[in-house]
């Protein structure tokens, strides 16, 4: 099953290129800014106000997201994560993806009570259903159905659990 992500085709030089065409410079550098304060703050709570306050991400209660975690920098609004979720240490989120000859953008959802290990790579366009667990260094290219164990790359369901 594809992912479910909008498809955009460019003519000329590849997406990458033309950039500032697809997203303000100005909200590149906010958000930027924005991820990397978060990046390295220790204290959780303030780390989620400002991605809820300045990326607009819906992060819900409880949910502790690692040092060193890597939000998509140019779409973090397409970003959703639960209630009492735990994003592991430096794990990218993305919701965008330049190619040759298109970008894709595509929202993320991670569901509640979600445990996602350290290292891992989440796509665009990726449903995360809740009570899932996604072993470390996986890379989540298809939706995780709830209450499932994955890991791997290509990721495979390990376990219902």
């Amino acid at each position: 099953m594809p992912r479910n992500t909008e498809r955009y085709t460019v003519n000329g030089a590849n997406p990458l290129w033309q950039l500032y065409k697809t997203v303000s410079f100005w909200k590149v550098m906010k958000n930027f800014t924005v991820i990397q304060m978060a990046r390295y703050c220790p204290i959780l709570s303030w780390k989620n106000w400002l991605y809820r306050t300045f990326l607009h991400m819906e992060i819900g209660s409880q949910s502790a997201v690692a040092l060193m975690v890597m939000m998509d920098i140019m779409f973090p609004e397409r970003i959703k994560i639960g209630n009492d979720c735990v994003i592991g240490y430096n794990t990218t989120i993305l919701a965008h993806e330049y190619l040759v000859d298109e970008y894709r953008l595509g929202d993320v959802r991670i569901g509640s009570k979600v445990l996602i290990g350290a290292n891992c790579t989440i796509l665009p366009g990726v449903t995360i259903g809740d009570g899932a667990i996604v072993a470390a260094g996986t890379v989540v290219h298809k939706d995780v159905p709830a209450r499932t164990f994955v890991g791997g790359n290509p990721m495979q369901i390990i376990k219902e659990l």
